[in-house]
């Protein structure tokens, strides 16, 4: 099946999942299971695909206009579903549904709306969807959940998290001027969506205010989808390191200067570099390992390069998994670099913390799918996520759907619409859970 247009999107029917009556039998301590309106579901995936600046894929920078029209949308229908419908402080639309016990701490499901650039119409957005489709499946059935429930479409998550992040108190006042792909800077971009980050303190929210918060999203990877599986119960999101590797040689004529007497930082780079990717390979774990960018001085064809700088960077669901491959991988630069008369030098200038997800909300997603025949795998996600933020504060879990072909940030992304249906059913069911039993 071809990429499908925005027209078709829309109008996609439901597989099995839809909003069928269930064939499972009642159990004696649980009403009959809720199963969300696949169709309406679908629907409105296609009708937020609107809301872009281009005619393929999505595009809706953050704070961009299109951005602020998704959101006006997106705040009727939740008020039309009954919910106090707030933005905070870093922006984030925020839709609560009270509980029948106010005391108890609200459970939060949601995600983001904002693309990149010339992206897709499914990350992000299948979580903020199937969010809004959990709650207005509950408002359907006149479900009372014991818990407040929250959903929150989280404000430029593509341009760093900027909303959770600032709940998590991790925004530094001088992100605040920091020009986004929309030409607006987070802090005026903010303002635009209604909030105001001049007070970062304010903006925070405090650990334990919430008893759990789950996020539907496409994997933006290809194991689901070559697996043929339905749903991946996401471990954790994994830690980034990123480092400037520095090669230092001799820069000289390129023509007059015997190979043997070279010292040239560019052989060493090369070297290095195809290190890492053997390195990446041999040592046991799921780590990897990119260098994405490099540059060579003085860059002049007729001169040997005196100096060769690239990026390092290294990914692990374990931030101590990625000592042990950036070790290795320096202690084999340092050799290169004295067998070749070069050195070498590395510098870290990023760092993004693991995320583990919560045990517990992992069994229950892993055992709320199996009950209606959906087969799972447990898998780590090598991309970051506003969960990675929430997590800093109480437990989270997160929810993968399968990405077609493994693509994302790209107008080619695809999820099926039962495979949309199927996580948000996972969401739907994995949020009552927790509201009856608790974690």
């Amino acid at each position: 099946m071809g990429p499908i247009s925005r027209r078709r999107f829309g109008t996609l029917a439901l597989g099995a999942l839809g909003a069928a009556a269930s064939p499972w039998p009642i159990r004696a301590a649980r009403r009959q299971p809720l199963l969300v309106d696949g169709e309406r579901l679908n629907r409105r995936m296609g009708e937020l695909a609107r809301f872009s600046a281009a005619a393929e894929g999505t595009t809706r920078l953050a704070y961009s206009d299109e951005d602020r029209a998704a959101r006006n949308w997106l705040s009727d229908i939740m008020s039309g579903l009954g919910l106090d419908v707030q933005v905070d402080r870093a922006a984030n639309l925020i839709g609560r549904r009270p509980g029948a016990d106010p005391s108890l701490a609200p459970i939060l499901v949601g995600s983001h709306i904002d693309s990149v650039p010339a992206g897709g119409s499914y990350d992000g957005q299948v979580g903020s969807m199937g969010a809004l489709e959990a709650l207005a499946t509950l408002a359907d059935a006149a479900h009372e959940t014991r818990h407040p429930l929250e959903l929150i479409i989280w404000a430029n998550e593509e341009g760093g998290k900027t909303g959770s992040r600032a709940i998590a108190g991790e925004v530094r006042p001088e992100e605040l001027d920091l020009v986004t792909a929309s030409g607006f800077s987070i802090g005026e971009g903010t303002r635009r969506l209604d909030g105001d980050l001049a007070d970062l303190a304010a903006a925070r929210r405090d650990p334990g205010s919430f008893a759990a918060y789950l996020e539907l999203h496409i994997e933006q990877g290809f194991v689901l989808d070559r697996g043929g599986l339905d749903i991946g119960v996401v471990e954790g999101i994994v830690g980034i390191r990123r480092w400037t590797v520095t090669v230092d040689g001799f820069a000289n004529h390129a023509g007059t200067t015997p190979m043997e007497l070279r010292q040239d930082a560019m052989v060493t780079a090369a070297r290095i570099v195809d290190a890492v990717h053997m390195i990446a390979l041999e040592l046991p774990g799921r780590h990897v390992a990119t260098v994405g960018r490099l540059t060579a001085e003085p860059g002049a064809p007729n001169v040997i390069p005196g100096r060769v700088t690239f990026s390092l960077e290294i990914r692990d669901l374990e931030m101590d998994g990625i000592d042990t491959v950036f070790q290795a991988i320096r202690a084999r630069a340092l050799e290169i670099a004295a067998a070749d008369g070069t050195s070498v030098s590395t510098e870290q200038f990023y760092e993004s913390r693991a995320a583990p997800t919560d045990p517990r909300l992992r069994d229950r997603i892993e055992a709320e799918a199996a009950e209606i025949g959906l087969a799972t795998l447990r898998m780590p996600s090598g991309a970051g996520h506003d969960a990675q933020s929430v997590a800093l504060l109480g437990p989270v879990g997160m929810i993968f759907v399968p990405s077609r072909d493994g693509i994302s940030h790209s107008p080619l992304e695809f999820t099926a619409p039962g495979q949309i249906t199927a996580g948000a059913n996972v969401l739907l069911r994995t949020l009552l859970a927790i509201d009856e039993r608790g974690l």
